[in-house]
């Protein structure tokens, strides 16, 4: 008799990027779901009073059009459309891509390991655009 094997859908958790325009600063920020509530949540933690919020075409940002808190900045890309005056997510994602990068010499990592690899990811590229001083700084910071 042969041998039954099942086989478990094993999918990705949702990792926002999130950018600050002003200061370059960035976060990667792992989710338990891509809903508008989640998004809300990433936004509401911003300290800014009045934000534009620069996305792509995800669906779960669309009630932000509703919301007088934030200004929407839309680039669809799927329709081929990468930038639209000073609207892009380019910086997005450049880093997304290099996180998953990062990621992918560990050939999957479980969803509760994956805040501290990210972490990590974080803190290393803080520290790579640091001159050497800094850099030292900001390892001792961080660890402390």
């Amino acid at each position: 008799m042969g041998k039954i094997e099942q086989h478990e859908t094993v999918l990705k958790p949702p990792v926002f990027v999130v950018v600050d325009r002003g200061t370059d600063q960035r976060y990667t920020i792992p989710a338990k779901s891509a809903k508008e509530s989640t998004v809300r949540l990433l936004l509401d933690d911003r300290e800014e009073e009045s934000q534009t919020v620069y996305t792509d075409g995800f669906r779960a940002y669309d009630p932000l059009e509703d919301n007088e808190d934030f200004q929407r900045m839309e680039v669809i890309n799927v329709g081929g459309e990468w930038v639209n005056g000073d609207t892009h997510v380019n910086t997005y994602e450049s880093h997304r891509r290099t996180s998953d990068a990062w990621l992918s010499p560990y050939q999957g990592v479980s969803k509760e390991k994956l805040p501290p690899y990210l972490r990590a990811f974080q803190l290393r590229r803080q520290i790579f655009r640091k001159p050497g001083q800094e850099a030292l700084k900001e390892v001792v910071r961080t660890v402390l």
